[in-house]
């Protein structure tokens, strides 16, 4: 048996439905971000620049791309005889066959995973949040403390704190009480969904709370732990952190990153966030073009005229188009003459000649308004819009459209049109 001191576990298994049609086909953690990357690529990165070259990958919802894109963990340098990645699946047992039904149901399923690595302590990560954090300097605070379980918070305002976990902590910050989404909070620490487990007791917890149906770690591990007396704490983050969950938080992070000074920055050479790279030319940007506060992705033709927006890698974007404030995904093509504003396309989207998307009256949308709003025009992957249509604000297109799905040549704010059968 091979002795690993701390091994990661990543959930990576969410269907992410608040980001509507952009997780259709694709888990959450796989969602293109900055313009190059994945969105997994942000704890997977912060693992190895942290020290930690063992990681289990837990997926379930959609996992093709998702498992392409991992591989063999090479360019994150997990690419081990020893630990590296693991992708970790729902299997199916001798006498049953389950899904992963909860949070800690999911590693619940993989003790056998980390067993075989006899680790002192697991770490558990989400999929799906942007930052950059060093698990080392978190661990160092887990054995200072002597604790048994640690909590990675953050301080939000008060007035947002009911949508947390919320950890009540002494001046020692040991965890003395906890609320999940108080209505009137005793406090503004909020759980960030990274914990550091002693191994024996999270392996304990997990066997004594397994009978819980959607076995959670925020409603089941966690108050077993309060219960049982264990040393819990609470380690405080006070650096950028985006849970991008919603439409509007993703491509809030997105335009983030083309601030003058950002909050989050990518060009760190101490901390490096790694992705699988496709071998691509360079950007081509023509003489009548105009790019001003972008993110530009490798292998991108660029005609018209982009602002503050984030292009993925390989999009072609036509004569006399303007796009601004925009994310535009990898191998998007947007034809000539086109207007577009805040506007979230998905990869291998074509946007025929002549289009105006994110245009209008902001209207709540008819189908999905917790979803689709802030403005936001939203088109789902492999979409085709037809020439010369104009497209309002808060809408979804999904599919292949023609002509005649625009009434008139336009499809008014609000509007959601789904083609094929995407929901």
């Amino acid at each position: 048996m091979v002795k690993k001191e701390m091994i990661a576990m990543l959930l990576a298994g969410g269907q992410g439905s608040r980001l509507g049609v952009l997780t259709t086909k694709v888990a959450k953690p796989a969602v293109s971000f900055g313009g190059k990357y994945r969105i997994i690529d942000f704890p997977l990165s912060n693992c190895i620049n942290s020290g930690v070259d063992t990681v289990g990958v837990l997926t379930q919802y959609q996992p093709l791309r998702l498992n392409t894109h991992i591989g063999i963990g090479i360019p994150w340098d997990l690419d081990r005889n020893i630990g590296g990645v693991t992708i970790l699946p729902p299997f199916e047992k001798s006498v049953s066959s389950e899904w992963y039904t909860g949070t800690a149901n999911a590693i619940y399923q993989n003790i056998e995973y980390m067993d075989s690595f006899n680790p002192d302590y697991v770490l558990i990560l989400s999929g799906d949040h942007i930052y950059k954090m060093d698990y080392g300097v978190m661990l160092d605070f887990h054995k200072s403390m002597d604790a048994t379980v640690t909590i990675a918070v953050m301080p939000v305002p008060y007035e947002e704190a009911g949508r947390f976990g919320i950890m009540i902590t002494d001046e020692d910050k040991r965890i003395t009480d906890f609320e999940e989404k108080p209505d009137h909070p005793r406090s503004n620490l909020a759980s960030m969904g990274i914990y550091i487990f002693s191994w024996h007791v999270l392996r304990d917890a997990l066997i004594a709370q397994s009978d819980q149906p959607n076995l959670d770690f925020g409603k089941h591990i966690i108050p077993y732990c309060h219960e049982k007396k264990e040393r819990m704490y609470a380690y405080e983050f006070n650096s950028y952190w985006k849970d991008v969950g919603t439409l509007n938080s993703y491509w809030e992070a997105n335009m983030e990153l083309i601030d003058i000074i950002p909050d989050f920055n990518l060009y760190e050479e101490y901390w490096r966030i790694y992705t699988k790279s496709d071998t691509l030319p360079p950007q081509y940007i023509s003489t009548d073009s105009v790019v001003e506060r972008c993110i530009i992705g490798e292998g991108s033709d660029i005609a018209g005229k982009v602002y503050n927006s984030v292009i993925g890698c390989g999009v072609t974007i036509g004569k006399d188009t303007i796009i601004r404030d925009s994310i535009i995904m990898n191998e998007t093509v947007i034809g000539e003459g086109c207007e577009i504003y805040k506007g979230i396309v998905a990869e291998n989207v074509t946007i025929g000649d002549h289009v105006k998307l994110g245009f209008g009256d902001e209207v709540t949308n008819e189908t999905d308004p917790h979803i689709y709003n802030h403005g936001i025009a939203t088109v789902g992957e492999r979409s085709v819009i037809p020439p010369g249509v104009s497209i309002g604000k808060n809408i979804v297109i999904s599919g292949v459209t023609t002509a005649k799905d625009y009434p008139g040549g336009r499809l008014e704010s609000g509007k959601t049109l789904i083609r094929g059968g995407d929901k």
